[in-house]
Order: structure tokens, then sequence, then C-alpha cells
């Protein structure tokens, strides 16, 4: 599953490329059923409570989470919480981060010595929810400002076929040449923002996508995702590496990060834990338990590492 010369040609020029195939839908189903025991154990919680009364349990995964949404639209966090933000640290994301295959790709990028960067997502996208859609911004705008120049690879993968329909990615050809664009906070959704005349002038491209293909993205390719006009849900990763030398907080602790340490000195996102997958060199330094993976992530949310932020302008503030 190795990039070939064209597909890293394309990366380079364009900021972008997806590769078929990489993930066999098969290898996926572990994590859409950890996925559903969590949704399962979430909504028989509130059943039991007395907010459902409905449960939605023959459903299946690409429904169920619209149809309990859609019936109590006020519960959708207590529902998602779990698994929207990097807190779902299960062995069964810890293997997707680990698929040979993806890897065999990522290598192609990042060289040999692969680090699992600190921020990957499970990404829910409901039908008609405005949370769901996510505006122009490069995942830069959310790392410090020292990384910029540095590639921290995207892996974008969905766990049903996308189309324009259910909200696949849309990207800016070539966007990654120019830098960091301006940003700002309280975008749509919450998210960060690129202004509509501060996004560069090539055309967005649309990218359906088939289960278990794979769209790498360098931290500079401008993106977004819209509106899910379905009735199912759409479900994707976003799991993401680096190479050694992009700063990182392997062999740090949380208490490590504090507002009189220079932002320079610190790992491009602070507050989630960083890990070593593969070292060629150092392999004592991998981690291949599950377990481990789980501690160590477990522990950098319990210690709130400081995170200084870039300092973005909020948007409504922004000079027209």
């Amino acid at each position: 599953m190795s990039l070939t010369r064209a597909e890293r040609k394309q990366f380079d020029e364009d900021g972008y490329v997806v590769k078929r195939g990489v993930v066999p839908p098969a290898d996926l189903t572990p994590i859409k059923a950890a996925l559903a025991e969590v949704i399962d154990a979430q909504v028989e919680r509130l059943a039991g409570e007395g907010t459902f009364d409905e449960t939605f349990a023959d459903a299946p995964f690409e429904r169920r989470l619209a149809l309990i949404c859609e019936r109590y639209p006020d519960s959708v966090w207590d529902v998602m919480g779990p698994i929207f933000s990097g807190r779902f640290t299960g062995p069964e994301i810890f293997h997707s981060l680990t698929h040979p295959g993806l890897l065999s790709s990522v290598e192609s990028l990042v060289g040999p010595t692969i680090i699992g960067s600190s921020v990957y997502r499970v990404r829910p996208k409901l039908p008609s929810w405005d949370r769901g859609e996510v505006p122009w911004h490069q995942d830069s705008g959310y790392f410090l400002a020292h990384c910029d120049d540095m590639l921290v690879l995207t892996c974008w993968i969905p766990l049903i076929d996308v189309d324009e329909g259910n909200g696949c990615l849309f990207v800016i050809p070539g966007s990654h040449r120019d830098g960091i664009i301006r940003h700002y906070t309280g975008g749509h959704g919450g998210y960060l923002e690129i202004a509509d005349d501060d996004l560069p002038g090539a055309k967005p491209v649309p990218l359906p996508m088939r289960e278990g293909d794979v769209l790498f993205l360098t931290n500079l390719t401008a993106h977004a995702s819209f509106e899910n006009r379905t009735e199912d849900v759409r479900w994707s990763l976003d799991l993401r590496y680096q190479d050694d030398a992009v700063p990182n907080n392997i062999g740090e602790d949380p208490s490590d990060y504090t507002p009189e340490r220079d932002p320079v000195t610190m790992a491009c996102h602070p507050p989630e834990a960083d890990f070593v997958i593969r070292d060629p060199q150092r392999p004592e330094r991998e981690v291949r338990d599950a377990s481990v993976f789980h501690e160590m992530r477990e522990r950098f949310f319990a210690g709130r590492a400081y995170h200084p932020g870039r300092g973005w302008t909020p948007l409504h503030e922004r000079e027209r």
C-alpha cells in the first residue's frame, strides 16, 4: 500500500491525494462495532434516567444515531460526547492508527520513523446538523505556529461511502503552497474558519470516496465539508502522523506545559499525547500495546496541558 511515484507527485503539487482501498472494509468493522457500543451505552443510560423512551436498537449503524438525534435533538452531545473528541481511546482506534496498510502509505510521505500525531478524531456528520458542517480551514490553524512549515499528515478515512450528498470533503488544490492563511475563531459550528475572501483562487474539488479509501492531506491544505442531505450519518476518521523531527510531547508530562514555557519548545498540539508507532533505529520506543496507548492519552487529558493557542481574531470582530 505504499504510494506510487504519481501519487507522491500529486501530494507534493496539490497538497492531497486519494488512494483507493487502503483499509479493507472488514478491517473497519471492529471500530464501527466499538462506536455502536458507545452509542448503545449512552442511550441505555439516558433511557434508564427516563430521558429516552425509544432507543432505536434495531436500526443499522449508519442510521441509528440520526434517528436518536432527530427524536431527541437536545441530547445530541449526551450521546456523542464520548466519541466526538479524542477521548475515544480504546483498542479499536489504536488498531486503526497502526493499521499496516495505512502505515505503508504513511511511510511514503513521512519516512520510516512514524509518530502518531496527537490529534485524531471520529467524525459523525449528522443529517442537517449545524455542527456537522466544517468550514474552510487548514489543520495548521489549530497547531502552534512553529509547526507550520513541517508536515503533520492527515489521513481522512470514510467509514461509509461518501459523496456530495452526505458530506464528502472538498479541497482547494495547491492551497498548501503559500503557508498559513488567516483564520478566525467562532466560525460556523464553532470551528476555526477562513473567510471566503481570504481563500486561494483555485476551484474547490469534491472528493467522493468509498469506505476504506484514504485521503492524504498536508496540514496546510485548505479543506471543508458541507451539509449531509441524506438520512444516514456520514462516519469518518481523522488520523494524523508526523516524523520524529516535528515537535512532539513524547517523554513529557502535561505539567511540563506552563504559561512560562516558550511556545517554540512545545509540541504542535500540547493537550493530547503523541506516541511512537515505528522507529527502526530505536524499536524500544514503539507503543505496541493498546492499553499503554490508552493510558498515555488519558494522562494528558487528565493533566490538562497548557496550550497557548494562535491568537486568532474572533469572526465577529473581523474587519470587513
